[in-house]
């Protein structure tokens, strides 16, 4: 498989498709756009789920409960704010490059980082330094990550027939279900078989180690994808921006902000149901460790449908169509998700984690072709990047330590409104959206 295309291999046929779109090179695209996103949010999620369980008592020993696990909360929300960065970083030459080898560096320096906090000393040996290398590595996750998304997005989106966007753009959206799943079950694997001392002491760092082999598969998939056909078209004509982040702010701002408001419901329930309610589930609630992460590996079954289902029916219904009704149905499951988990009952823990989950996957799985298709292909790495990522910092940076606020001082029944609020608010910036399934990727 050749490493570029030329101009004469973008021409398009009726169908929307370009001329090398051919089924091998489809499914191609599809494993390598999933792989990726499967690993990287991997890489991510494994960091919530040990700030949620072991990162407050390895790096903040000398702060009270509270505290220390507010501390741990805020060194994972460093990297939301680091996601827009990279955002602008990595969409800039996505732009002006080209989305292939842009995706190459996004997976090393996310992957990279990852591992090294599994190799990182905890505060007993390197004091203070030891939170603040932690901080620097979760900055640099988020640089990476911020750079992922759009371009895993953008690989799917590019290739695939106007009338399939969704449906190759569900691939990527499925790399969160898959690599929330992975890093939930290893930590359920590692939990079950060690001792809590063994599981505190070094049993938390074998998650973030498996990221050096994870990168290995990922650049062997990576390396083997052709540019996307869009964008080569766009540099043979000469059409690339000579700074996108500055055009999608001129230009787009309408879209840019609209697009990240859309998003913030996405990521207010994910983290909320995942980190915020893992470690209020086991630490308030007395729900042990391996049975609370037992149910959000099927709670993670929940999103993966909803991200398949709606990504794939976006294609006939339309992108905005079912956003709205995702965010209409976290509207409503706000008030229904920590009555059901302050039961303490497994079966319902399961319905509130999976509910909630569910209908986060139908609001995240037609974004994956929404935001590339709100924004120009010589600002559409950036635009979708940082619309994405932005929406990042409003609902998933900030939700942990607002539910933890929010609880300790009103009850759990407050942070089901904070859910509901958010959910509103991404309601009624979609409204303000175009429908955009029938427009051709210029």
């Amino acid at each position: 498989m050749r490493s570029e295309t030329t101009a004469a291999d973008t021409q398009q046929v009726p169908d929307g498709r370009s001329a090398d779109g051919s089924p091998e090179t489809l499914r191609r695209v599809a494993v390598a756009s999933f792989i990726g996103t499967a690993i990287e949010f991997y890489d991510f999620y494994i960091y919530g789920t040990a700030a949620a369980l072991v990162l407050n008592q390895a790096f903040f020993p000398t702060l009270d409960p509270v505290n220390a696990t507010l501390a741990s909360f805020s060194t994972y929300a460093v990297a939301f704010a680091a996601r827009p960065i990279g955002s602008v970083i990595f969409g800039h030459f996505g732009d002006r490059v080209g989305r292939k080898s842009v995706l190459v560096a996004s997976l090393l320096l996310m992957g990279l980082s990852t591992a090294l906090v599994g190799l990182l000393p905890g505060y007993g040996t390197l004091g203070v330094w030891a939170p603040l290398l932690l901080i620097l590595l979760r900055f640099l996750q988020g640089i990476g990550l911020g750079g992922e998304w759009g371009g895993a997005a953008l690989l799917a989106v590019e290739h695939a027939p106007r009338k399939k966007r969704g449906l190759y753009a569900a691939f990527p959206q499925l790399g969160p279900s898959v690599g929330f799943f992975a890093a939930t079950g290893v930590f359920w694997l590692l939990s079950s078989v060690l001792s809590d001392d063994a599981f505190r002491g070094w049993g938390w760092r074998v998650p973030f180690l498996l990221s050096f082999l994870l990168v290995g598969v990922g650049l062997f998939v990576r390396l083997r994808i052709s540019e996307t056909p869009v964008f080569a078209k766009a540099m043979a004509a000469r059409e690339a921006s000579k700074a996108p982040a500055l055009d999608v702010l001129r230009r787009h701002p309408r879209e840019l902000l609209l697009g990240a408001g859309g998003m913030v419901v996405a990521y207010g329930l994910f983290y909320t149901a995942t980190t915020y309610c893992l470690a209020y589930a086991t630490g308030t609630l007395d729900v042990p460790r391996t049975t609370m992460l037992g149910l959000s590996l099927v709670a993670c079954l929940f999103l993966a449908a909803g991200t398949w289902l709606a990504a794939t029916r976006s294609d006939g219904d339309g992108r905005r169509k079912l956003v709205l009704a995702g965010a209409g149905l976290s509207a409503v499951w706000g008030f229904v998700l920590f009555p059901l988990l302050d039961t303490g009952q497994p079966v319902l823990i399961a319905l509130a984690l999976g509910g909630a989950l569910f209908c986060m996957g139908v609001v995240y799985g037609p974004m994956g072709a929404y935001l590339p298709e709100l924004f120009g292909t010589n600002v559409r790495y950036s635009g979708a990047s940082l619309a994405y990522n932005l929406g990042g910092v409003l609902g998933g940076a900030v939700s942990p330590l607002v539910a933890t606020r929010l609880q300790a001082a009103f009850g759990s029944s407050s942070v089901g409104w904070y859910v509901s609020a958010m959910a509103v608010v991404s309601l009624m910036c979609v409204l303000a959206l175009p429908e955009t399934r029938e427009r051709e990727l210029t």
